[in-house]
């Protein structure tokens, strides 16, 4: 009996033993099984407050594109500006430059005209004496003839009684070779009628310079000197396809004259 007992105690240890590890081993499974469940659930869970803060997310990015948008339209403008600005300034401070440029160059022009003619007055001068000296002295009876010419060739009312050569139909009396008259005639080279050669054709004053004969087309005005033939400088032009005789003490003045051989 005494070893019966002992048997049977010792096959029930054995299998406790047996058993409680199995226990032990299908306790662990079943809690295994149950965290993913509890994970699943609070990721479930998680979800919807994910989604609501993307939702507020959404309307403030949306919120942010339209500012963003018109930065940079502000930002486009305020450059567009500037560069316009710039501009402005470029062609203000070059428009500038040219005109101070323009203003020196004009200034250079006037002084070399005035170093120019202070050069040429002596020159003038003194080959208007010698011109002088070389005329044959005219007698009173040739300084009558000639005064009476030129009086009766005075106009009462210029601006009426004078016409240019457009107005005569055009200039068609002998013309002076260009290099002739670049080198004897123009503004430069002034002469006075004084103790030249001197006819009346026609009821016109003629006179003869540097080998041509100069004939008066248009009277003289009323309010020049009475003896401007004898005082004055003049000189020949060739303006508007025609010959005119000036007058330094007027010079916007042009008597249209004929030129023959």
């Amino acid at each position: 009996m005494k070893i019966i007992g002992i048997t049977s105690t010792a096959l029930l240890s054995l299998l406790l033993g047996i058993a409680a590890p199995a226990y032990a081993q299908h306790e662990q499974q079943g809690e295994k099984q149950d965290h993913p469940q509890e994970q699943q659930t609070k990721q479930q869970q998680a979800k919807p407050e994910q989604q609501h803060a993307q939702q507020r997310r959404q309307p403030a990015q949306k919120q942010q594109q339209p500012q963003r948008a018109e930065q940079q339209q502000q930002q486009q403008r305020q450059d567009q500006n500037k560069q316009t600005q710039q501009r402005a300034q470029q062609q203000q401070q070059q428009q500038r430059q040219d005109q101070n440029k323009q203003t020196q160059q004009r200034a250079q022009k006037q002084q070399q005209q005035q170093r120019q003619d202070q050069n040429r007055q002596p020159q003038q001068r003194a080959q208007q004496q010698r011109q002088d000296n070389q005329r044959p002295q005219r007698t009173q009876e040739q300084q009558r003839v000639e005064r009476s010419a030129w009086q009766e060739h005075r106009s009462q009312h210029w601006d009426s009684d004078h016409r240019n050569w457009q107005q005569r139909g055009g200039y068609n009396g002998y013309r002076i070779p260009d290099d002739r008259f670049r080198g004897y005639f123009g503004p430069d080279h002034g002469f006075r009628i004084y103790g030249l050669p001197f006819l009346v054709e026609g009821g016109y004053p003629r006179f003869q310079y540097d080998g041509y004969w100069f004939s008066m087309v248009d009277p003289w005005p009323e309010y020049w000197a009475n003896d401007w033939y004898d005082t004055d400088d003049v000189y020949v032009a060739y303006v508007d396809n025609g010959y005119y005789l000036f007058n330094r003490r007027y010079p916007n003045v042009g008597i249209a004259i004929s030129i023959s051989m």
